[in-house]
């Protein structure tokens, strides 16, 4: 695949002495990866990588609450108009016989006939689910002003398509733990920003911004931890961290109930940040030793790799010669001088087969992230009965966490490919159910179908990012993987759209995704196996992370969807 060519823009893979060979190099001339490195160090995933894995965990509730804090905020709760007071002084302007959320009737001169005039005096806001207080009940965000609640959201999503591409391309050039320490000082002052927030436009942009932190902070602790497991953890830590995730949602609606204002609920999100601040010591939270030998940092690779080494139990002097040998041969590999390695705009545009699996992962990302809020909201846009918020919210949570433990049992059984093949089939047949046969199922019928689709675009969704993150190359994964969730937050855009609209064009909006969802299924077979297998450093291995060719005459007996298990 390009051989000489790609070898050109290739940073030179260290060739490693093996632990147990006293012999001396490997006659064999092969040049090992990162993972092979930590093996022969006797480090392949060491009790210390396990403790930065777990300490990438712990903000992801945190930051799960600042993105679906939105929902609190921005619920309506059942209103009516206000009664006016009736005024001595003034000439009466004749009873109020009604009063409706937007307008009030009034009975002109005892006539009977009433006359509708909007709510002079504003809203009376009753009890309902979520907060007491929120910002629709503060600056009366409902009739002529509802609209700003869709834009709010809008500007949400929008932070965070903002904040992937931006934060995925700073993580490659400046690194993943420098980017998220970047991330996390905004997200900080950000959340204290909206926590304060004066007038709507102040808050609908404050917002924008704290979603392109958040984002950031997401992005770089799962560039993170990904980069820090061994082929057979890789699946098990990603999933630790989504049940993080599930947990972070169960809890924030205790918090919200609780809290019951959305400034004090808003401070409970964000002060828990600032214990996050201590991640600043070099020693706490390391840099991704496979970004750093990736980009050819050599120096930095020998720091993080003889602290990894040291908090694992194993001293510098443990293995000496295998260990010296080890690092004399990065330095004879790489001039000692040489800086970061960042592969050429011309080098990316020419990757064919590395842009196929993005394009096609982002496809499936963007369907999974679109079509989830239309079983949310089917039983209310087609049959016209709402099952309540709270009832959703808990459904919508209970099938992330079902997808996470579905994926944990099967993807490093069954593979990557097959597993998404089979979500992405189950979603776009759940659709095509719901919308073709709603006049012949009963409620309960279409609310099983709903938690159904619900489950199976979690799946994809989450499966979706897991196997973009394994098939880009180290050297571009934070702007690859950026990209792919920007085009998740694309997918989400299409729920406050509708909103917008007044929920106006549902019924075509599930159709094109459902068709979208079947469409789907006929690329996902394109793309290669990463089951237990190393990461794809550079720009040449991510090209080599492709499927045969279902057309050369010498077949290699590889299914379609089968993936056995590669000898690690």
């Amino acid at each position: 695949m390009e051989g000489e060519e790609d070898a050109a823009d290739r940073p030179p893979t260290p060739r490693v002495f093996p632990a147990s060979s006293p012999a001396g190099p490997d006659p064999s001339g092969v040049l090992p990866a990162y993972d092979e490195l930590l093996g022969n160090l006797g480090a392949p995933f060491g009790h210390h990588q396990r403790l930065l894995c777990a300490l990438t965990c712990l903000p992801v509730p945190l930051a799960t609450f600042a993105l679906l804090s939105d929902l609190f905020y921005t619920l309506v709760p059942p209103h009516h108009c206000r009664p006016a007071a009736p005024r001595p002084d003034a000439p009466s302007p004749g009873n109020a016989t009604g009063q409706g959320s937007c307008q009030l009737t009034r009975d002109l001169n005892g006539t009977g006939q009433g006359s509708a005039i909007n709510c002079p005096d504003g809203w009376v806001y009753e009890a309902g689910e979520g907060l007491r207080h929120n910002i629709v009940t503060q600056w009366d965000l409902v009739c002529d002003s509802a609209w700003l609640i869709p834009v709010e959201e809008v500007c949400l999503i929008l932070g965070c398509l903002t904040g992937y591409l931006v934060m995925g391309y700073a993580a490659d050039r400046l690194g993943r733990r420098n980017t998220f320490i970047l991330s996390l000082i905004l997200s900080i002052l950000f959340g204290t920003l909206v926590a304060v927030s004066v007038s709507p436009a102040m808050f609908i942009l404050v917002r924008f911004l704290q979603g392109s932190s958040i984002a950031g902070l997401l992005l770089t602790l799962y560039l993170i931890r990904l980069e820090l497991c061994d082929p057979p953890h890789r699946l098990m830590v990603t999933m630790v961290a989504g049940f993080f995730a599930v947990g972070g949602q169960f809890l924030l609606l205790g918090l919200a109930v609780g809290c019951g204002s959305w400034r004090l609920l808003q401070v409970v999100i964000t002060a828990p940040l600032g214990l996050f601040l201590v991640y600043c010591c070099p020693r706490v939270l390391l840099e991704s030793p496979r970004w750093v030998l990736a980009t050819n940092q050599i120096a930095e690779t020998k720091r993080v790799l003889a602290l990894i080494l040291e908090n694992n139990g194993q001293a510098l002097d443990r293995e000496p010669l295998a260990l010296e040998e080890c690092l004399a041969e990065l330095d004879l590999t790489y001039p000692p001088n040489q800086g970061p390695s960042q592969p050429s705009i011309c080098k990316l545009l020419k990757s064919r087969n590395i842009w196929k699996n993005i394009i096609i992962l982002g496809f499936t990302t963007f369907i999974g992230h679109g079509i989830h809020h239309c079983y949310r909201t089917f039983r209310n846009n087609v049959l016209g009965t709402e099952p309540g918020f709270y009832l959703m919210y808990l459904l919508s949570a209970g099938t992330s966490g079902l997808a996470c433990l579905a994926l944990c049992l099967t993807v490093d059984r069954f593979g990557r490919r097959g597993i998404l093949l089979l979500a992405m089939t189950l979603t776009g047949l759940t659709s095509l159910i719901l919308l073709g046969l709603t006049r012949y199922l009963n409620a309960a019928a279409i609310m099983t179908f709903s938690i159904l689709g619900m489950f199976s675009s979690h799946a994809v969704a989450i499966l979706s990012v897991f196997f973009s993150a394994e098939v880009i190359p180290t050297v571009i994964r934070g702007e690859g993987l950026g990209l792919i969730l920007s085009l998740a937050s694309i997918g989400r855009l299409s729920s406050p759209m509708l909103d917008l609209h007044n929920q106006h064009g549902y019924f075509l909006h599930h159709v094109v995704f459902a068709s979208f969802a079947i469409l789907c299924t006929l690329c996902i077979m394109l793309l290669p196996e990463s089951k237990r297998k190393p990461l794809p450093e550079s720009i040449r291995d991510g090209e080599r992370y492709q499927r045969p060719s279902l057309l050369r005459r010498k077949r290699d007996n590889v299914p379609l969807l089968a993936a056995p298990n590669p000898t690690i």
